[in-house]
């Protein structure tokens, strides 16, 4: 089954790939088998997965998460949804004025 998933860093930084085999994946990471970002901030650890049915959708999903700020994949691995969807929306001005007009 393919994942995608993210891995804290010893020094506190987050790693998110995808792969066929999250637990073979896991440790080739802490192996320093794995990416070239994560082999000078072993170990590592999961804190973070989902499962999904075609590979394609699971590679999808980690380059959304890659471009993510650190407090929404935060929010994510915590499960606040809320604060979640709070961080995803837009809040240049002219977002929040128009807001107000609704």
């Amino acid at each position: 089954m393919p994942y995608t998933y993210i891995l804290e860093c010893c020094d506190g930084s987050f790693y998110t790939g995808s792969s066929w085999h999250l637990e073979q994946r896991l440790e080739e990471h802490n192996k320093n088998m794995g990416s070239r970002y994560t082999s000078s901030r072993l170990p590592v650890k999961l804190v973070y997965f989902e499962e999904y049915d075609r590979i394609e959708d699971a590679f999808y999903r980690e380059k959304q998460i890659k471009g993510w700020k650190r407090k929404k994949k935060e929010a994510l691995i915590s499960g606040d949804i809320d604060k979640l969807h709070f961080l995803a929306e837009c809040k240049n001005r002219s977002h929040f004025k128009n807001r107000d007009i609704m």
